[in-house]
């Protein structure tokens, strides 16, 4: 069994996406880390992931994603975030 297939399987809520286009790429600095927001197109939810270090930027790119749904306050409001597990280049 592959090993995404193995991690799907041992977590029910997590979610694969493959070929998926990239609209926006944002890295800024939080702490020792890197901060990346990623926006797909005809998505409207914000998925995010830190790293310790920049990386290329991903905009334009088709990409497959490995998420759960998460959500985070802002100002006193919930808003919905995708939290990224793994993400590669398609």
């Amino acid at each position: 069994m592959p090993p995404l297939d193995k991690l799907l399987q041992q977590h029910p809520q997590l979610t694969h996406s493959q070929d998926m286009k990239v609209t926006s790429h944002v890295q800024r600095e939080k702490d020792d880390w890197i901060l990346h927001t990623v926006m797909l197109a005809n998505i409207d939810v914000p998925f995010v992931f830190k790293r310790k270090k920049r990386y290329q930027s991903l905009q334009g790119a088709n990409v497959n994603l490995t998420y759960y749904p998460a959500s985070v306050m802002i100002a006193g409001m919930e808003m919905e975030q995708m939290r990224v597990v793994r993400i590669k280049r398609s």
